[in-house]
């Protein structure tokens, strides 16, 4: 597939790269971030190469993440008596991608601290929401 030359993430999953590895299973892998946001701050990638969830293979990615999403994000909570996990996914560069090789963040969250991004409710778009399920679900 395209890109697997030169993905980091792909010679992560293959093991020709080093990495700090959590969890890995025959369809995927986890591993710790090295610009973490905070302890624990973790990576989960599908072990074949898709750019993101709009790819071809994108919706089949995000299923085989899935059971290392879920182990790791309990390990996560029992490691870190975390409160909770976020759960973190961004497609394409516009929305902030850097690897482009589908992975999402876990981040252990505690009662009370700095959200790992800054959510600013949009009051226009939350005054068009119905305008914009018109858009989306097409009536």
């Amino acid at each position: 597939m395209a890109g697997m030359d030169t993905c980091i993430f792909c010679s992560i999953a293959a093991g020709t790269a080093p990495s700090y590895m959590v969890y890995e299973d025959s369809a995927a892998v986890a591993f710790l971030d090295l610009a973490p946001v905070r302890p624990g701050h973790t990576l989960v990638i599908p072990r074949f190469h898709v750019a993101d969830v709009m790819a071809d293979d994108g919706a089949r990615a995000l299923v085989d993440v899935g059971p290392a999403v879920h182990h790791v994000s309990r390990r996560l909570m029992e490691v870190f008596k975390a409160d909770g996990i976020t759960i973190l996914q961004s497609n394409r560069a516009a929305a902030g991608q850097v690897v482009f090789h589908l992975h999402l963040h876990l981040v252990p969250r505690f009662d009370g601290d700095r959200p790992p991004v800054g959510w600013i409710r949009d009051a226009d778009a939350a005054a068009a929401v119905a305008s914009t399920h018109v858009l989306i679900a097409g009536g």
